[in-house]
């Protein structure tokens, strides 16, 4: 397997603040490598590094001869052009014929309705879907993905996963989204300081990253253990013996100090410290805290929803799902009393609480210092009845007191997170409304929350892309944007199951129409042997692929070369749409 890039001893720090140090690894083609870790580990400087933004302070990096390194930017700007022409500007080798046509393909894949659109207008999400074509517009050897499925709707991440996963580049992936992660990457590194060598790499799924991180865990638990009894056997030999004089007693001395010493290491390394977030419950004991009737909302001439009729009791655990711009965050404030509704009511209990979580972090003003947004009434927070010192409170939330005078704008999306969760805690509620709450967090932060939410008593109202996240604190789901009325599933697995059965769009072309047709519900002989083949069909198309992407590395006449690629990725898509709906009917 190739090598492509090689990284040797890479360190990096900001003032005081050391991010990484010592840090080594390899990407060869055909890894799809996920890269997680705590928030301010400097897993997004990282990319940086890697690609030439940023340089390290320390170490190496040694590169293929001639790869080609794309990077997909957090937040991505265009300039005010057609989606077409800002593709076509990142394909400079090729004639303009060329270029515009694999532009129209690329954009044709990703499911952009118009490729006339200026790029300016297009929301979060599809902004994020044209930073990742624009990547993959310079046909690169590896591409660096910071944080991909932020601003993507559920629809959005799916295609990715599937674009991902079928262009077979070799990627580097900054995520958090635990299901993303084992969807596509086929290996798993995390950065952190718990780890020997600051990082530690597992080959195979997310699944198996977990495994295989809790039984290094476990082993370097176990050996502070036995370090820890060596030790003390060491320094009561230490204190009952006299000065060493003998070559045997120092060396005895010499490797004691030396076990001291690894014991400190572990110890150091084996004090992983996570957030500790509790929602305050107001307590209330009243069945019925919100209660709306026959809500409806239009925006812009647009019916966003209507007929919806939602009971919020203590314990309801409500997700709302649908693609960007279907009313998911309008459903929340009007539920919340933030903003009116067209047509419904909208009854509340008496003196109820409400928490809003609100995903553009509006709330936070970015000239305070940490110190005023922690605790904005004095050295002191009260929380549960208990006056706590800014101080304690900063650690709860893994923020060290020397940072307390930093302003708010110098610090991350997660730790700004993180102190409008502080926040919340301070706020008796019985309902709380969370709008994408898991954006910017890391996972020890995120597996805190899901813990804290499922023993909370009030209701939970939660919007969010992260499937891991509502799977496991939502037991029901609200869909809005389908064509009927909205619907209601039991949770969000049943939801995700529901969505699946739904047929896809016919295909424009003839073979696709014939091989996209929705089987019977139970499959014939013919149809049987079809499913039987399908996975070497698959295959097939996807090696004639490779060797048309081949063809035009060598090819100066390109334009046939990429209608035919066009094609062959359009009876790829229809393939994959046939095997689902044949797997679906024999199960």
């Amino acid at each position: 397997m190739t090598l492509l890039i090689s990284l040797h001893d890479i360190a990096k720090s900001f003032g005081s603040q050391n991010l990484f140090e010592h840090l080594s690894f390899s990407l060869n083609e055909g890894d799809r490598m996920g890269f997680c870790g705590p928030n301010g580990a400097g897993k997004s400087t990282l990319l940086k590094i890697i690609c030439g933004i940023e340089a390290s302070d320390v170490g190496h990096i040694a590169k293929k001869q001639g790869v080609k390194i794309s990077y997909v930017s957090q937040f991505p700007e265009f300039p005010a052009k057609s989606l077409e022409d800002v593709l076509v500007a990142e394909a400079p080798k090729l004639s303009s014929d060329e270029a515009y046509l694999k532009a129209r393909i690329l954009l044709d894949r990703a499911q952009f309705p118009d490729p006339n659109t200026d790029a300016t207008s297009l929301s979060g999400g599809w902004k994020k879907r044209l930073d990742v074509l624009r990547a993959w517009m310079k046909d690169p050897d590896l591409v660096l993905l910071d944080e991909p499925t932020n601003h993507l709707d559920l629809e959005g991440i799916e295609w990715l996963e599937q674009f991902i996963k079928r262009e077979r580049t070799a990627c580097l992936i900054v995520s958090h989204d635990r299901r993303f992660l084992q969807n596509t990457c086929n290996k798993v590194a995390e950065i952190h300081k718990c780890y020997p060598q600051g990082i530690f790499i597992s080959e195979g799924s997310w699944t198996t990253f977990l495994e295989r991180k809790e039984a290094f865990l476990l082993g370097q638990q176990e050996r502070e253990r036995s370090l820890a009894g060596t030790v003390r056997d060491e320094v009561d030999w230490l204190r009952r013996s006299p000065k060493a004089r003998t070559t045997k007693s120092k060396s005895r001395v010499q490797r004691a100090e030396g076990l001291i010493d690894e014991l400190q290491d572990v110890q150091q390394r084996n004090l992983q410290q996570k957030a500790k977030i509790e929602f305050a419950a107001s307590k209330r004991e009243t069945k019925n805290l919100v209660v709306a009737t026959n809500l409806a909302k239009s925006l812009g001439g647009k019916v966003l929803f209507r007929g919806v009729n939602v009971k919020l009791s203590p314990g309801t655990r409500l997700g709302i799902v649908g693609k960007n711009g279907t009313g998911k965050t309008t459903f929340l404030k009007i539920l919340s009393g933030e903003i009116s509704q067209d047509l419904g009511t909208v009854k509340y209990a008496q003196d109820l609480q409400l928490v809003y979580f609100d995903q553009h972090r509006e709330s936070l003003d970015p000239s305070l210092t940490l110190r005023e947004a922690l605790s904005p009434n004095g050295d002191f927070v009260d929380f549960q009845g208990q006056e706590i010192h800014v101080h304690g409170w900063a650690k709860k939330f893994l923020f060290s007191p020397e940072r307390l005078n930093l302003p708010v704008s110098c610090l991350s999306g997660g730790e700004k997170a993180r102190i409008l969760l502080a926040r919340l805690m301070l706020k008796p509620a019985d309902v709380l409304f969370l709008d994408e709450p898991t954006n910017d967090l890391d996972i020890p932060t995120l597996e805190v929350i899901e813990e804290s939410l499922q023993q909370f008593p009030g209701a939970v109202v939660l919007i969010t892309h992260d499937r891991h996240f509502m799977d496991q604190i939502c037991t029901q789901i609200l869909a809005l944007g389908a064509e009927e009325e909205p619907q209601f599933f039991a949770g969000f697995s049943q939801w995700e199951q529901s969505i699946k059965q739904v047929p896809a769009k016919k295909s424009a072309t003839k073979e696709s129409s014939a091989i996209s047709a929705k089987p019977a519900k139970k499959l014939s002989y013919k149809e049987q042997k079809e499913l039987e083949g399908m996975e070497s069909a698959i295959l097939a198309v996807e090696q004639e692929i490779s060797s048309v992407q081949k063809q035009l590395e060598e090819s100066k006449d390109q334009r046939v070369l990429y209608e035919k690629l066009g094609q062959l990725h359009e009876k790829l898509e229809a393939l994959y749409s046939r095997w689902q709906y044949l797997s679906d009917a024999a199960s």
